[in-house]
């Protein structure tokens, strides 16, 4: 999709999108014909269209046997307006334009504009590939949308700002895109080898560093944790390793990004049911963020150093399989008692943490999961759940939620909930119980990161959506590539 400023005035104009504040005046529109101010103006006193937030009114305009789609859309009070509603109002006006099958739209802004020139193209270039996302090629007949370009009637006075922010805008709104096509695969065609692969193509697009290891490498850095987890499937590990470096100072930090890579979880012997089992391809949510955030950083250019590390496998049945009630010897030589054998996430997240503490020696830790059904309980599917044991890097994150809209909220790595996973014949059990499920995970991983500054985002609520909603479509949301590229930013 094209996204442009509008120069000059245009005679014909086939989707006209209309973005005013309560009350507005439609006569101010700059670059908006006479003909169309008036019909708009006869539609809005009929109807009695206020504007209010959020409000929507589509309808047709014919003058000379050529027809004009029109959209208007309430912003409210301008004051209010900050990055999120933005992106929902754009992905409002985008997803009409989309429904009248427009191939160009023209959009107008009837208020005294509170963002930055570069906010201002980041968010309209995001929110409209990010609305525009369909998930569709397993359909006989699939429907892309016919939104060819978003031309913009506003004046800057520095266009340069805008353009540059629409390019940073189209990256986040790519990379995250990416990874929602990898959760929405399905396991018979993501599973830990082709997700490998897929790394491997986007290394080459985007020009990272990676390294993939086998089964044999895996077993000679005894991550037994991560094994134990993969012995039921048939289908190989692989430990995904992405490197980019940004930053050429040797005192620099790197930042390891850790994402969980259960491309299809099962629940092994304490097996989930059927409907529990129904979206387990989203179990490598995190991975596919580490992925698009991997892409993101290379694409923007950002001057830090991440380590990007996915611990891919399934969690399957057989007669390989691991058992509630083993013992298993982690990476780090810490034992697990193995509780549940559906609390596998976290095993294969301290193999892969101690492995980049131990042996790439990085810096900082963030890991990113689809961990607890906890989570999901109680934030639903528009917060995700955030624990640390760094307040610097908690700011950070909060300051790059609030630009990205990915919603976050901390719980505390509350020290007395350690005896939940406290095991009387291993170091540790990997789950509590069924209290504080995300707190308790939590502090399982907080075991292995050494001391570390150190972020968990625990997305299990935040992966997937069942309707449309805002930016999002049915699906994967690709949560976290926006996040984590905008704290990286914040990081450089």
């Amino acid at each position: 999709m094209k996204i442009d400023l509008l120069h000059k005035p245009t005679e014909y104009m086939e989707t006209v999108i209309i973005l005013q504040e309560e009350n507005g005046d439609i006569d101010k529109l700059e670059y908006l014909p006479e003909y169309l101010q008036n019909a708009i103006n006869i539609v809005v006193k009929q109807d009695d269209f206020h504007f209010k937030y959020g409000s929507l009114k589509s309808f047709p305009f014919i003058r000379s046997r050529k027809r004009t789609n029109i959209i208007l859309c309430g912003i409210g009070n301008p004051k209010e307006l900050d990055n999120d509603r933005f992106r929902n109002l754009i992905a409002i006006s985008v997803r009409e334009a989309i429904k009248i099958e427009a191939k160009e739209a023209y959009l107008f802004t009837g208020f005294k504009n509170p963002l930055s020139e570069l906010h201002f193209g980041h968010m309209l270039a995001e929110a409209a590939l990010l609305t525009e996302y369909r998930f569709n090629k397993y359909l006989s007949e699939p429907k892309s949308s016919s939104l060819q370009a978003i031309h913009l009637a506003m004046d800057f006075k520095n266009p340069h700002m805008f353009n540059r922010g629409v390019l940073e805008g189209r990256i986040f709104a790519e990379a995250t895109n990416l990874a929602r096509d990898l959760v929405n695969e399905p396991a018979n065609v993501i599973y830990p080898e082709s997700l490998a692969e897929v790394a491997k193509k986007v290394a080459l697009k985007y020009g990272f560093s990676i390294e993939v290891f086998g089964l044999d490498k895996i077993k000679r850095l005894k991550m037994e944790a991560f094994l134990a987890v993969g012995k039921g499937s048939k289908k190989e590990p692989r430990l995904i390793l992405m490197s980019y470096r940004g930053n050429p100072d040797p005192k620099a930090n790197t930042i390891g990004l850790i994402g969980k890579g259960l491309t299809y979880d099962s629940g092994g012997y304490c097996l989930k049911n059927c409907q529990g089992m129904v979206n387990m391809k989203n179990d490598m949510s995190g991975a596919a963020a580490v992925i698009g955030t991997m892409a993101a950083i290379t694409n923007l250019k950002l001057k830090v150093n991440v380590l990007g590390i996915v611990a891919a496998c399934e969690n399957m049945i057989s007669g390989s399989a691991y058992h509630a009630g083993d013992i298993i010897r982690s990476m780090s030589g810490k034992t697990i008692e193995v509780v549940n054998t559906d609390a596998e996430g976290r095993l294969t997240l301290i193999d892969a943490i101690h492995y980049a503490i131990s042996r790439e020696h990085i810096d900082e830790v963030i890991d990113i999961a689809t961990l607890t059904g906890a989570a999901a309980s109680t934030f639903g599917n528009q917060i995700s759940a955030v624990l640390t044991n760094n307040g610097a890097l908690l700011n950070k994150i909060q300051s790059a939620s609030e630009f990205s809209g990915e919603k976050i909220w901390q719980l505390p790595l509350y020290e007395p909930y350690k005896e939940l996973i406290t095991s009387e014949i291993a170091d540790l059990k990997n789950t509590g119980g069924p209290f504080a499920g995300t707190i308790t995970s939590a502090l399982f991983l907080q075991e292995f990161v050494a001391g570390k500054p150190w972020i968990h985002l625990d997305i299990a609520g935040t992966a997937l959506r069942d309707k449309e909603q805002g930016i999002y479509s049915y699906g994967a949301t690709g949560v976290g590539v926006r996040l984590l590229t905008q704290l990286l930013r914040e990081l450089e």
